[in-house]
């Protein structure tokens, strides 16, 4: 599996953004794709997940500010982000888990919010 994302950069305080993250190659094995982000200096730490029927998880601190969504025939997954803040400065990842709960990671975009 291979995952490229998109999407990301320079905002001001209060914008948006909308990241995307596209799979290619062992797609069928695909069960959950999901975003992370590491700042720097911290650990890198879950944003949000879906399932490949449509099951979403968030963490605490993103909820009502990001949207997860999955496309399954274009075998993409979205992140909207809203009302950024400059603490959402980070590297975001794209993650995908397979049915064998073997985990891929794309490359990392990065999102910088100004204040």
């Amino acid at each position: 599996v291979q995952l490229q994302a998109s999407g990301g950069g320079l905002v001001q305080a209060g914008g948006s953004l909308r990241l995307s993250c596209a799979a290619s190659g062992s797609i069928s094995s695909i069960s959950d794709m999901g975003w992370y982000r590491q700042a720097p200096g911290e650990q890198r730490e879950l944003v949000a997940a879906i399932t490949r029927a449509g099951r979403i998880n968030y963490a605490d601190s993103m909820k009502g500010r990001f949207t997860i969504s999955r496309d399954n025939a274009k075998n993409t997954v979205y992140l909207q982000m809203n009302t950024l803040k400059p603490e959402d400065t980070a590297v975001y990842y794209c993650n995908a888990v397979d049915y064998l709960r073997d985990a891929y990671w794309g490359q990392g975009t990065l999102v910088t919010v100004s204040s």
